[in-house]
């Protein structure tokens, strides 16, 4: 057997996998992922947009090897030892191994985040074995994928620079065909370096590397504002929610069987006794159309988050409106996407005469630009939407009204 195999990537060209990743990769909970698609209904709007966790995995496992590599250049010597190593790119490797079918559409229904999933899907079955005779249990991969690790290049894997991000915005563009995602990948890898910080070691960015930082920071915005949140996105994902609601409130499904399913055979179930007909309107698409559709930055700055973060709440609030507009409960769907911390930073900064700064909060603007606006851009990204199945009016005064009262009013106000 070789020593390692080489994958070929639209976008990265030629993917190394290592022994060890070949024997983790060649498990069931991994290749799940090949049937699990990046962008959940993105592919209803772009239709190249049916790239997989599976080639993601790949893409942020052979960045972390690029990472490690380069950094371990620039020091001049290794930084960590061999078991660290293989902990990091394995951490890189498996950091989607928890994820739903349909993207991150699920956590939006209440479910839990795949961060805490893949406790389960690492501790168990085949991958779980081959961890263990790799010589790295779960338990050592887990604080790296859920962000709680204090190690010196924990930031690769959850991080305002990590290689998640720049494999997913990379190759999300690069999918949908759009040309919002470009970030100088070659730049901000070899601007990386490891500075001494009060907890330890920690990555860093040397100053080089700010304009291709902001290029990182400016993809993700026009991401989300054009891709992530596209209005018939969002309507296909509110649509499937409400769909997966209902099934679970009818005991049609099990959350510990929804974790482990796939896109196509999770919305095929879906299908079975469906009452709502929601699963029948996506696979033809089917979509609900805008009754109102308004930019953020006409709403009060900072209101309540409960219409993104309380999913029986606001299907409460939406079918007492549906009924209130005439339509059928279930007819009637309400969207405002959150996403905290879209554009915040937290890492050093090493300035080219070798002195260190953090690189947070209102600080950042003293060297970016982007930061000195992250609030109004986000604004800019955010809509609030409702959707419906069936031609109606809905008072935008009324919706706008709801969305600035307290989520405990709202709760109170409609008997929840």
């Amino acid at each position: 057997m070789s020593r390692f195999e080489v994958v070929r990537d639209p976008l990265w060209n030629n993917i190394r996998l290592d022994p060890e990743a070949i024997a983790v990769v060649d498990t069931p909970a991994v290749q799940r992922l090949r049937y699990v698609r990046q962008l959940g209904h993105a592919f209803l709007v772009y239709p190249g947009a049916t790239h997989t966790r599976f080639e993601h995995a790949l893409g942020t496992y052979h960045l972390a090897r690029r990472a490690l590599a380069q950094l371990e250049e620039t020091a001049g010597a290794p930084l960590l030892d061999p078991a660290g190593r293989l902990r990091l790119k394995l951490a890189a490797l498996l950091h989607d191994i928890g994820h739903y079918p349909f993207s991150h559409a699920l956590e939006e229904a209440g479910m839990p985040h795949h961060e805490v999933l893949a406790a389960r899907q690492l501790g168990s079955g085949d991958i779980a074995r081959r961890l263990e005779q790799l010589g790295v249990p779960p338990t050592d991969l887990l604080p790296l994928i859920q962000g709680t690790s204090g190690g010196p290049l924990a930031g690769l894997i959850s991080g305002s620079v990590d290689v998640d991000k720049l494999d997913y915005l990379s190759r999300d563009a690069w999918m949908c065909g759009v040309p919002y995602g470009v970030i100088d990948v070659d730049r901000l890898l070899t601007s990386l370096c490891v500075v001494a910080g009060p907890n330890g070691p920690a990555l860093a960015l040397h100053e080089k590397g700010l304009t291709a930082l902001e290029s990182l920071l400016f993809a993700r915005y026009q991401m989300y504002r054009n891709v992530y949140w596209h209005h018939a996105v969002r309507s296909a994902t509110v649509m499937f929610n409400r769909l997966v609601r209902a099934a679970l409130a009818a005991h049609r499904l099990r959350l510990d069987e929804v974790a482990l399913a796939t896109d196509d055979g999770f919305i095929q179930e879906l299908q079975r006794e469906d009452t709502t007909g929601l699963a029948q309107a996506l696979r033809e698409r089917r979509l609900a159309k805008r009754a109102l559709d308004l930019p953020a930055t006409e709403l009060p700055a900072d209101p309540p988050s409960w219409v993104a973060d309380d999913p029986t709440l606001r299907a409460c609030v939406e079918d007492r409106l549906a009924r209130e507009a005439g339509l059928e409960p279930g007819e009637l769907f309400l969207d405002f996407p959150t996403k905290a911390g879209l554009l915040t930073l937290d890492l050093p900064l090493v300035r080219r005469d070798g002195s260190i700064v953090r690189l947070a909060g209102s600080d950042a603007g003293a060297y970016l630009g982007l930061p000195r606006v992250a609030g109004e851009l986000y604004r800019t990204a955010r809509r609030l939407r409702v959707f419906v199945l069936r031609p109606a009016r809905v008072s935008q005064k009324e919706i706008v009204d709801l969305l600035v009262t307290p989520r405990d009013d709202v709760a109170a106000r409609f008997n929840r």
